[in-house]
């Protein structure tokens, strides 16, 4: 007998970017180009950045649109991104510390607060 319900995660999980970060590409065709951060799926682990990834997509006409070939942003895994440091705008890792009784991410570089 099959179970035949949809599995949701108990907890949401905190990941090392959020919408509206700067990041940078580490690896992949894309490695070394920076954006900022449009959305964030979360359950495919995978982030939409501004101007970054761009692929053809054929679009049939509607009655908005006259269709075409369109670019877009293609999705590209959180794994291959790093949070670009407010201060020192290199690439840093992020390390989460609890600040006046706050979660918060710090700059691992500088040890900078990343808002």
């Amino acid at each position: 007998m099959q179970n035949n319900k949809i599995q949701t995660k108990r907890f949401q999980p905190k990941f090392h970017v959020k919408n509206g970060d700067t990041v940078m590409v580490i690896a992949g065709s894309n490695k070394g180009k920076s954006g900022v951060i449009k959305e964030i799926i979360t359950d495919k682990y995978t982030a939409v950045i501004s101007d970054v990834n761009m692929v053809k997509k054929h679009v049939k006409p509607t009655n908005n649109s006259q269709g075409g070939i369109v670019e877009i942003e293609a999705p590209i895994n959180l794994s291959n991104l790093m949070v670009i440091d407010p201060k020192s705008k290199v690439p840093t890792r992020v390390r989460r510390s609890k600040i006046d009784g706050k979660n918060v991410r710090v700059s691992v570089k500088t040890g900078e607060i990343i808002k």
